[in-house]
């Protein structure tokens, strides 16, 4: 699962270091001021519990207040546009995930290119993403699941945050390996299709470890299994749908740092390091890694790497699947 930073911004990150003493900058002026970590999605899901998380450890490390915002809207066009109207100083970043990725395939008449317009800086984390079922649904297990929906063909609804997330795209081919046919119900956040399957509304979630554990804990949902390749710590119980009849089945949400094209290379470096360091403080693992995060902290480079090859996994499933934004 990948993207793509471009070339020049990726060389004029990895050349940051030595040319700082040249042109005198000095990573102590920045940040000067408050810095603003948008994110793109809504208040108690995945981004949105990383971010809040990491800015703890980044206040300390950046000796500055960190300020966390969320702007849903426009399959994160929102949040998007709200980083790219403020300066290219390093105030502002952008906490975005697979709409990167997924973004240019699905939404006519963008505003900018993607692949020209934001730097990744760091991939945040990895989430596992579970398939649950409200807690008085017939199936037990993740085989009697499918053959219910094996049976009864359009009549299973599953909740996931939002329409063309990684949910949905979870869910698109979980459809085609088991050869079954779903009802999508795209929420704006995980926090709301976990709010839905405890009230009911909903047959099943596909959502991450983090947003399911509210209506597990309430004991209104149950977990038959997750959807990454191994099982998680988070519901260590829960079989992978690895070791249930589909080998090789590993999809799982995740959240990254973007900066605009635009901001200066030294501060981009200065912040992938901030944001290693901080997945890294023992306070953020204490905290999320029960919920089954998997804190990464990457390089630009290899972040970018990895988001070209989701750009091709990604598309694929998109353009086999139809999916449309609802």
């Amino acid at each position: 699962m990948r993207i793509g930073l471009n070339r020049r911004a990726v060389l004029g990150a990895s050349l940051a270091m030595p040319m700082l003493a040249r042109h005198g900058f000095a990573q102590s002026t920045w940040p000067s001021g408050p810095v603003r970590l948008i994110v793109a999605f809504a208040a108690g899901g995945a981004a949105d519990t990383v971010t809040r998380n990491l800015s703890v450890a980044l206040t300390d490390i950046l000796k500055q207040t960190i300020i966390v915002e969320n702007r849903t809207g426009g399959n994160a066009v929102v949040a998007a546009n709200a980083v790219l109207q403020a300066p290219r100083d390093g105030s502002t970043w952008l906490v975005d995930a697979a709409n990167q990725v997924t973004n240019p395939v699905l939404v006519k008449d963008l505003p900018f290119d993607y692949e020209k317009t934001w730097i990744p800086v760091s991939l945040l984390a990895r989430f596992p993403q579970v398939v649950g079922v409200r807690h008085d649904f017939p199936a037990q297990t993740i085989e009697e699941y499918i053959a219910m929906a094996k049976a009864k063909p359009g009549t299973i609804s599953y909740g996931t945050p939002p329409a063309a997330g990684m949910g949905h795209l979870t869910g698109e081919a979980l459809q085609r390996r088991a050869g079954i046919k779903l009802i999508h119900a795209p929420y704006r956040g995980g926090a709301d299709a976990a709010r839905d399957i405890a009230a009911g509304s909903i047959d099943t979630i596909i959502i991450t470890t983090s947003s399911a554990r509210p209506p597990v804990a309430a004991g209104r949902a149950r977990i038959l299994a997750v959807t990454s390749e191994k099982r998680s710590v988070a519901f260590p119980d829960a079989p992978a749908l690895a070791e249930k009849g589909f080998p090789g089945f590993d999809m799982f949400d995740w959240n990254g740092l973007f900066a605009a094209t635009g901001t200066p290379a030294p501060i981009i470096a200065r912040m992938h390091e901030a944001i290693a360091q901080a997945c890294r403080d023992s306070r953020v693992k204490e905290r999320l890694e029960p919920l089954g995060a998997d804190l990464v902290g990457n390089t630009p480079s290899e972040f970018t790497t990895w988001l070209g090859g989701q750009r091709k996994e990604l598309g694929a499933i998109l353009l086999d699947a139809g999916v449309k934004l609802q």
